[in-house]
């Protein structure tokens, strides 16, 4: 069974400082919990017992047979789920290489959890492999993060930085940012390697940083002169220039 003690300390995972107190974060769901798996070292993983057959191989340090009742009790979604894990959070790491020769997402100041969980799950199906945040932007590791990534969290490597240090060390590679006098994203050169600064859901990007964008690129509306919304989601945006950088290749 999933005991009282258990569903006590999954729930105190909802907090930030929780987390970083243990060092772990919560995963519900067959796909996610069986995504992380292979990649993160699991804690315990709870589930009904059918479901757990299901999952292989589950290589957690312990394994609970549980009801849908007692799940319930422990998730942080109003549908019960099958399964819920916990699992270490991971240390991630990058080289000199990848950071030259790759694309990257640099995030500066997303707040909210879903817009984060949607850009990790875009870079993923985007194949950027390392997202770099500073250290205002949303939890990677809150719930409604994790469950937004929909077992993207998996592959996807994100870092937790000073950007404007970050970007200063490594001014050899392009960096990449929307601007209303930018350059028609469409019409512009873009290659396969360089960091694309997305900036926070009402501000944009600070000025700090965007003292350090070599190359500032607008997204344009449709059609040229027609009023029309404000801006974009910063998810959606993000996927708009994601996919017309992949485009190019």
């Amino acid at each position: 069974m999933l005991s009282k003690n258990k569903i006590k300390y999954i729930q105190s995972l909802k907090d930030k400082k929780h987390r970083l107190e243990h060092g772990t974060f919560v995963a519900e769901g067959k796909k996610i919990v069986s995504d992380l798996m292979e990649s993160c070292k699991c804690q315990f993983v709870a589930g009904l017992p059918e479901i757990l057959e299901e999952i292989e191989p589950i290589t957690a340090e312990e394994i609970i047979a549980a009801t849908t009742d007692e799940l319930k009790k422990a998730s942080f979604l109003k549908t019960a789920p099958s399964v819920i894990g916990v699992f270490y959070q991971p240390e991630n790491t990058f080289s000199e290489k990848q950071l030259k020769d790759d694309l990257h997402l640099v995030l500066d100041g997303i707040q909210d959890p879903g817009n984060l969980g949607t850009i990790v799950r875009l870079a993923d199906w985007f194949g950027i492999e390392h997202i770099f945040c500073s250290p205002d932007t949303a939890d990677i590791y809150n719930p409604k993060t994790v469950q937004a990534t929909m077992g993207a969290i998996a592959r996807v490597k994100v870092h937790y930085t000073d950007l404007t240090d970050f970007l200063k060390k490594n001014t050899g590679v392009p960096v990449y940012g929307t601007f209303l006098e930018g350059e028609n994203i469409y019409t512009a050169e873009l290659p396969a390697n360089g960091f694309i600064v997305m900036g926070n859901e009402g501000n944009g990007i600070r000025a700090e940083i965007s003292e350090l964008v070599t190359r500032k690129l607008f997204i344009p509306n449709y059609p040229a002169g027609k009023t029309t919304s404000e801006s974009l989601n910063v998810s959606v945006a993000t996927a708009v220039i994601c996919s017309e950088f992949r485009r190019r290749i």
